[in-house]
């Protein structure tokens, strides 16, 4: 990849769905790119097509028309095998609900991506060790997410998509079952990793979410209606706090 090469690049990328002699546009001409180590948040209504736009990036899906590059390769043509490989190079995934294995520990849950990555069991360890570390759990190895808080669990998802190392990290909704005093906190923890140059984009219908992003995009119908460089705010925990006790 050319060093000043865009991380993300989508060129006009439409995605349309059939159903019969039904067509539904979900994302219509859409351009954009995304540096390494943005903090990209993306807004918009329901069926404005932030779900469509997080799947093809994350390779999840592939565009009707139009071509995207990651980190420089076509990846938009793909066949299914090729874009598994792309995401388990390349992407992190973390959502709204966790998706944690119940009857698995924090160090377990980790593991899982290195797993089916065929890693040795050493090197699982040692990798989802450090993780977890490296989002303040280092003293919760051992617990299962009813073991832990909503924002442990956010935390423990966040390690499992760090451990392979990704340039990538989606997040939909990270916040969205979380109290304002916790999402301050793993809005926090994203930017971190946003400062050490792992590219995060996020889906969120929360404005005081958005604050946290160096950039925020909308889209309306499929179509993205703006596109701009934020300065993020300083949202302290501890006002984040006293917001919370004021609502109790």
């Amino acid at each position: 990849m050319e060093p000043n090469r865009p991380l993300i690049e989508l060129e006009r990328i439409s995605k349309i769905y059939r159903m019969g002699e039904i067509v539904v546009p979900a994302l219509l001409d859409v351009s954009l790119t995304i540096t390494r180590g943005e903090l990209v948040a993306v807004m918009g209504a329901s069926g404005s097509g932030k779900s469509t736009l997080m799947n093809l990036v994350g390779c999840l899906d592939r565009p009707t028309k139009g071509r995207y590059l990651l980190a420089g390769q076509l990846v938009s043509n793909l066949d299914r095998n090729a874009l598994a490989e792309i995401r388990n190079r390349f992407l992190g995934f973390v959502f709204q609900s966790f998706n944690l294995l119940p009857r698995a520990t924090a160090l377990e849950n980790v593991q899982l991506p290195m797993l089916y990555a065929g890693l040795p069991a050493s090197e699982r360890l040692r990798r989802a060790k450090e993780a977890l570390t490296r989002v303040a759990l280092a003293s919760r190895l051992d617990h299962k997410p009813n073991q832990l808080s909503g924002g442990q669990q956010q935390r423990v998802a966040i390690a499992r998509a760090i451990v392979m190392k990704p340039k990538i990290i989606l997040a939909d909704e990270p916040t969205g079952n979380l109290d304002s005093k916790t999402s301050a906190e793993i809005m926090n923890l994203l930017q971190e990793l946003s400062r050490a140059g792992i590219t995060v984009v996020l889906v969120t219908h929360e404005s005081n979410i958005a604050e946290y992003a160096s950039r925020v995009i909308v889209l309306k119908d499929g179509r993205m209606l703006s596109d701009r460089p934020h300065t993020p705010g300083r949202t302290h925990v501890a006002a984040a706090s006293q917001t919370e006790e004021a609502v109790r």
